[in-house]
């Protein structure tokens, strides 16, 4: 038996949030522009409206 819509909708959530904060961590630590724009890519792709 699947999970329900709530319980996939929170796991989803969860899974973003976690992955959010390690974008976060990397952007932080992102030495040139070039690594700053790819990780902001990559957070956009996940979270559309994220500010890092």
């Amino acid at each position: 038996m699947g999970r329900i819509e709530r319980s996939r909708e929170l796991a989803r959530r969860r899974t973003r949030k976690a992955k959010l904060k390690k974008l976060r961590a990397k952007f932080a630590a992102a030495k040139n522009e070039t690594e700053k724009t790819e990780i902001l890519e990559k957070a956009r792709r996940v979270s559309p409206f994220v500010e890092l």
